[in-house]
């Protein structure tokens, strides 16, 4: 495991892996922490983009209401998947939110 710190003090893993632990909440509050790390950040914002998506899809009257139950079963294994995957060590990208993602990050 990589032992590189965070701005919060943590193993950037640790924190790459929180940052999905409360969906888009702790996604939103790691990346406005976080100023540095490449690696916290690009879990944090991929955080807080995908599951902030999903949670609003839930909203949309009538199409929302209708697939939300499906939303939240394919939402709770992606989750489960992003905080492994960031825990170990793995850049998992999201499908068409990890490449967006990935060039924000870097054009900084």
């Amino acid at each position: 495991m990589n032992k590189q710190k965070s701005a919060s003090g943590l193993d950037q893993n640790l924190a790459a892996a929180l940052s999905y632990v409360g969906v888009w909440i702790t996604g939103l509050i790691f990346f406005l922490l976080e100023k540095d790390n490449h690696y916290v950040r690009f879990h944090s914002l991929q955080s807080l983009i995908t599951f902030g998506a999903l949670s609003l899809i839930t909203f949309i009257p009538f199409i929302g209401w209708v697939l939300s139950p499906l939303i939240w079963i394919i939402g709770f294994i992606l989750w489960l998947i992003c905080i492994a995957k960031a825990y170990k060590g793995e850049e998992f990208m999201v499908p068409f939110v990890g490449q967006y993602v990935k060039k924000t990050i870097t054009e900084k």
